[in-house]
């Protein structure tokens, strides 16, 4: 009797843990962060922790335009004040052209009634800040360490890592990467497709100044765009088609200017000077699931989408939101946080609005990839009447910004 009754309080006792995040990138450091500061007992494991970041480092050549949701999530967890602070630059204003038809349609930040529509931001200066926060909110950080195993049991997921530790949660989130391991381990597919196509990037000094706007051009081979830093530069984001790519990177820097002032319409005039390049592989991808028992994913784990609209990180902090709102009522109603009617409620409301904005997105890219005359005519058209309709702009406006 004594032996079951054992047996029974073994079953019965809760997690270690409550969440371990696998993943560290800005997604995964985020969800760790917010659900720690909401009080859950929370471990973030990470393969490799980021470098250091400081103010004299050369701008990360991977930047993001964080939306007002974004703003307001990093802003809950007391790290906007300083990333603002440190390197980022607002932008109020986005201008977007045809190349082909001539269309075009601006977005201003007065006229919506906001002081910006957004802010640039590079990658590492983000994922910097947020790792800085964790040990102050109690996260318990594992680094280096990767999962090779899990296994639910009852009332918490076991997690098996390569050092041979081992860890106990009620909750798994998944947030390491596109190519996400974990995923695989849990047998979730996805689906999407290859867009055959490199998104270029560099920093570019230019003849005229920025304006703090976000200028983007779309051209038969893909969207150029030029995005604001606070250093005055502009960063490139060039969408080509991957043999292109390779032929751009290839360059020396005078070919690559000349190019891409053409390229770039010589909006902002003469490109004077480039920092190094990069490419990196463009893709759509959507996971057909995002949860399965006691686990979770979020990020581009869930859903990896096209640049144009530089949606791809919002999208991932706003799962991490919705995944925070979901695990502090859970909690509130007394509902264990890894019972699967608590994680199928995210999961609907998440997938349901990443599927909607990633098709849209791959939508646009399809649409703007017409090259018949009447196509394209018909595209122009439709972009000169939408920038008559000032609601319709005010709705997207805000849908972007995740309000």
């Amino acid at each position: 009797m004594s032996a079951s009754v054992q047996d029974l309080s073994t079953r019965r006792r809760p997690p270690t843990l409550d969440v371990a995040v696998v993943g560290g990138g800005m997604v995964g450091a985020a969800a760790a962060l917010t659900l720690a500061r909401a009080g859950f007992a929370t471990a973030l494991l990470e393969a490799r922790a980021p470098a250091l970041w400081q103010v004299q480092n050369e701008v990360d050549l991977r930047v993001v335009g964080l939306a007002a949701s974004s703003i307001k999530l990093l802003d809950d967890m007391d790290v906007w004040t300083s990333i603002r602070k440190a390197r980022a630059c607002a932008y109020a204003h986005m201008h977007v052209w045809d190349a082909e038809s001539g269309a075009s349609i601006s977005f201003d930040a007065a006229r919506e009634g906001r002081q910006q529509l957004g802010y640039i931001v590079e990658n590492a200066l983000v994922q910097w800040a947020l790792w800085q926060a964790l040990e102050s909110a109690g996260v318990r950080r594992l680094c280096p360490a990767q999962v090779q195993a899990f296994e639910a049991r009852g009332d918490r997921i076991q997690l098996e890592l390569a050092d041979g530790e081992a860890l106990s949660a009620g909750l798994v989130v998944a947030a390491d990467g596109a190519s996400s391991p974990l995923r695989q381990l849990a047998g979730i597919a996805t689906r999407g497709r290859d867009y055959g196509q490199s998104a270029v990037v560099a920093h570019l000094q230019t003849e005229r100044p920025h304006e703090n706007t976000a200028w983007q051009r779309f051209l038969p081979t893909g969207p150029l765009a030029l995005l604001p830093l606070a250093d005055g530069r502009s960063s490139l984001v060039w969408s080509l088609p991957e043999d292109e790519a390779r032929r751009v990177l290839a360059l020396d820097d005078d070919a690559f200017l000349g190019e891409l002032g053409i390229a770039s319409d010589f909006r902002l005039g003469r490109i004077i000077k480039t920092s190094a390049r990069a490419a990196f592989p463009l893709k759509l991808q959507l996971a057909r699931s995002y949860q399965a028992e006691r686990f979770v994913l979020l990020g581009d784990a869930a859903h990896a989408v096209h640049p144009l609209a530089g949606q791809g990180v919002n999208l991932g902090l706003r799962d991490v939101a919705e995944l925070r709102d979901t695990l502090v009522a859970a909690r509130k109603a007394g509902r264990d946080i890894g019972a699967q009617h608590v994680l199928q409620q995210y999961a609907r409301r998440r997938r349901s609005a990443d599927t909607l904005d990633a098709l849209g997105l791959d939508a646009l890219a399809r649409i703007y990839a017409w090259r018949s005359t009447p196509l394209v005519a018909a595209r122009g058209l439709g972009v000169r009447l939408l920038d008559t309709l000032s609601p319709i702009k005010r709705h997207i406006a805000d849908h972007a910004a995740g309000i």
